[in-house]
């Protein structure tokens, strides 16, 4: 019996997807003569009850499957359809939170959680339900195409509870936050974004060397570093030797990005070997560019009166960066956390701007940005002309002397140890 029982279950579910209602009902009720507590055949039989308007028999069926098959979410969920059909809104509530009780992740009774909310006129309460639902759902590509509507619809009524709390913390929070130092005020416009729902916290996340404890600043102010007025100060002298580099030498200009055939290149598929993002090397890996550094005077003194890092094979780095126009350099991470990369903007045309973390900035010329490039970053130029900057290398002001020294020591091990392991 079990034979011919499986036979006709695997029958039935194949006329189902190929539209055959009718056929499909006949076989399951088949099964059910042969089977009368199958809880499939249960199942199906009390949806085509519920599809031809029967909500009685649907109830029977449905209660039924569940008898047979107390665990099953969907069954649970199905008896809050038939609820609903009947106009029992406690009953549906109830066969929801029953069915969520089974699986708290089960996603079709996450999303009738949310539609029961919202037709209660719960508006805030549906869109914690309509988040909890997208939390658990695939990615949008990989939705199930019979849950997409209701998906997209939560993806709605969560961008409108956002809007709405965000004004409402706006209206709330607004001037306290206007009272701040200016350098504060960044911090609790993130909060504010978190605290909504429209982005996360951004830590540290180092290709190398991750120096824990260390607070993930995205950018720091200039006032903290006592050689920025005089590196400033000699801005005009900077931007002439560039302007002559880009002029006599642009082949030296070479692509930032130069991964080999065979590696990752993940976000830099674009820009690999690509000269839309060109340097022009100062001191690269900690060496000296010496036939650059001799053709830029200006520029190696203003850079050798900074606190340069100086991390075995790292750093310092020192560049003058070309970014062509109509280029996006994607987000990334640095190397490590315990140095800070500076720009001192040279060329910048309109509608360039620069992203660390949460927080926007824009360049502008002569004036330096510090920041910490082991949080997720990247850079604009949606422009039609080229932006240049400066760019070196600095010590993360947070590290004592003795622990700038521990850094060098650890990267200098490292590739003590890597050299070691091809021998």
């Amino acid at each position: 019996m079990n034979e011919q029982v499986n036979q006709l279950v695997q029958s039935a579910g194949l006329a189902s997807r190929a539209g055959r209602w009718h056929d499909a009902e006949r076989l399951w009720q088949q099964v059910r003569a042969l089977a009368p507590q199958h809880p499939q055949a249960l199942y199906s039989l009390g949806i085509h009850a519920l599809q031809r308007g029967d909500t009685a028999g649907a109830q029977e069926l449905l209660q039924a499957a569940h008898n047979a098959a107390p665990q099953d979410p969907m069954i649970l969920l199905s008896i809050g359809v038939v609820e609903r059909e009947r106009g029992n809104v406690q009953g549906e509530w109830d066969a929801i939170q029953a069915a969520l009780a089974r699986d708290a992740y089960f996603l079709a009774g996450l999303l009738a959680k949310a539609a029961w909310l919202e037709r209660q006129g719960q508006a805030r309460a549906a869109a914690q339900a309509w988040r909890n639902a997208l939390t658990v759902a695939p990615p949008p590509p990989h939705w199930p195409e019979a849950l997409r509507p209701q998906l997209e619809h939560a993806q709605r009524k969560l961008e409108e509870y956002r809007d709405e709390f965000t004004a409402f913390l706006e209206h709330r929070i607004g001037g306290p936050r206007e009272a701040l130092a200016f350098g504060a005020r960044g911090r609790w416009q993130e909060a504010a974004s978190i605290l909504v729902g429209r982005s996360k916290p951004y830590l540290s996340d180092c290709n190398q060397l991750c120096v824990p404890r260390l607070p993930a600043i995205p950018f720091f102010e200039r006032e903290q570093f006592a050689w920025v007025p005089e590196l400033e100060s000699r801005t005009y002298d900077i931007v002439r030797e560039m302007r002559q580099a880009l002029r006599d030498e642009q082949a030296e200009f070479t692509p930032y990005i130069e991964y080999q055939p065979g590696d990752p290149v993940n976000q830099w598929r674009e820009l690999n070997h690509s000269r839309r993002w060109s340097t022009y090397k100062l001191w690269s890996y900690s060496q000296p560019v010496d036939a650059h550094l001799a053709r830029c005077p200006a520029t190696r003194a203003a850079l050798e009166a900074v606190d340069m890092a100086d991390i075995a094979d790292v750093c310092p780095n020192a560049m003058f960066s070309a970014l062509a126009p109509h280029t996006h350099i994607p987000p990334h991470h640095g190397e490590t956390n315990a140095r800070l990369v500076a720009h001192l903007p040279l060329i910048v045309p309109e509608q360039c701007s620069y992203r660390v973390g949460f927080e926007r900035r824009e360049w502008k010329v002569g004036e330096t940005l510090i920041f910490d490039d082991s949080i997720e970053h990247e850079a604009r130029n949606d422009s039609d002309d080229l932006r240049v900057v400066l760019i070196f290398d600095v010590w993360n002001p947070a590290l004592s002397l003795a622990e700038r020294a521990m850094v060098d020591a650890m990267m200098k091990a490292h590739r003590e140890f890597l050299a070691g392991a091809e021998r």
